[in-house]
C-alpha cells in the first residue's frame, strides 16, 4: 500500500518535469558492441533452455510494432518471466531491476550488460523515471509488471496504481501478454526451479496512444487489468489443451 501511494504521489510530477527538459537523447549508438552482443548471446541461449526444458510456444508475436516505444505489460509468475518475454520478440526490450539487486557485483554486472534500469525499493524512483523516459522517448520497449511483484498463488493480483502513467505521457504504446506455466515451473516459495513442464506466452494486439490519451488513470489500469486477465486464460487454455492433447495420445498409444 504505502509503495502505491508514494508512486502515485510522485510518478505524475517527476513525468511532467522530465518532459519539459532537452536531455533525451539517442541511446543506441551508446550501447557498447559488447552489450549487444551479450544480449544477443542470452537472447539464443534461453530462447533453447525453455524451448528444451518447457516447450514453450509463443502467440502473438507479431502485434509488437516493427518501431515506435512502447511499454510492454504482464502478469507477473516467477523470476521466469523478464528473460521468456523478452526471447520471444524480435526487438530488444529494456528490464526494471531493484536497486538492492546492484549491491551483488557478480549479478551487478550481468545486469549492467543487459543495461537495466535501477529501480528505487518504494517505486521506480527519480533516476529510473529519467532514464525510462530517455528510453521510450528513444522509441525503445521497456518491460513493466504492473502488479509490482510475483504473485503467491498464481492469480494475477490488482495492478499498482501508477504503473502505467509513463505510457500516456511519453505517448507511447502499451503492449499487453500474459504468461502461463511460470508459477508451476519457479514459484515465488521455492529457492530452485523445476525443470520440465509447459509454458504459454501470449501477446495481445498493441493499445496505441491515440487509443488511451483520454482515458482516466483508473480507466486505463482497469483495461489493462481486464486485457491482461483475458490474455492469461487464453495462455492457460492453449497450455492445458496441449496436457489433454498429450494425456490422449498417450491413451492411443496403449490401444
Amino acid at each position: 500500500m504505502e509503495a502505491s501511494l508514494i508512486l502515485v504521489q510522485t510518478t505524475a510530477t517527476m513525468i511532467s518535469a522530465f518532459m519539459e527538459n532537452s536531455f533525451l537523447e539517442s541511446r543506441m549508438n551508446r550501447i557498447s558492441w559488447q552489450k549487444r552482443l551479450f544480449y544477443d548471446f542470452w537472447y539464443v541461449l534461453l530462447r533453447l533452455f525453455f524451448m528444451i526444458f518447457y516447450g514453450v510456444r509463443f502467440y502473438g508475436s507479431n502485434n509488437l510494432p516493427e518501431n515506435g516505444s512502447a511499454i510492454l505489460i504482464s502478469n507477473h509468475q516467477s523470476h521466469y518471466d523478464p528473460p521468456l518475454i523478452a526471447v520471444g520478440l524480435r526487438r530488444r526490450l529494456n528490464f526494471l531491476a531493484r536497486k538492492s539487486l546492484f549491491k551483488f557485483k557478480p549479478f551487478a554486472w550481468h545486469i549492467g550488460m543487459l543495461d537495466a534500469i535501477p529501480l528505487e525499493t518504494n517505486g521506480i524512483g527519480f533516476a529510473g523515471i529519467k532514464e525510462s523516459i530517455k528510453r521510450l522517448k528513444n522509441g525503445e520497449i521497456i518491460l513493466v509488471f504492473p502488479e509490482g511483484a510475483r504473485c503467491w498463488d498464481g492469480n494475477i493480483a490488482p495492478f499498482m496504481q501508477g504503473s502505467l502513467t509513463l505510457a500516456q505521457r511519453t505517448k507511447s504504446a502499451i503492449l499487453p501478454a500474459a504468461v502461463s506455466g511460470c508459477y508451476e515451473a519457479f514459484p515465488r516459495t521455492k529457492k530452485y526451479p523445476k525443470l520440465w513442464g509447459k509454458i504459454r506466452v501470449v501477446y495481445g494486439k498493441p493499445m496505441l496512444y491515440d487509443e488511451i490519451k483520454d482515458l482516466t488513470e483508473e480507466q486505463l489500469r482497469q483495461l489493462c487489468e481486464t486485457t491482461i486477465a483475458e490474455l492469461y486464460q487464453e495462455a492457460v487454455s492453449k497450455r492445458t489443451t496441449w496436457q489433454r492433447n498429450s494425456c490422449q495420445n498417450s491413451l492411443n498409444s496403449y490401444n
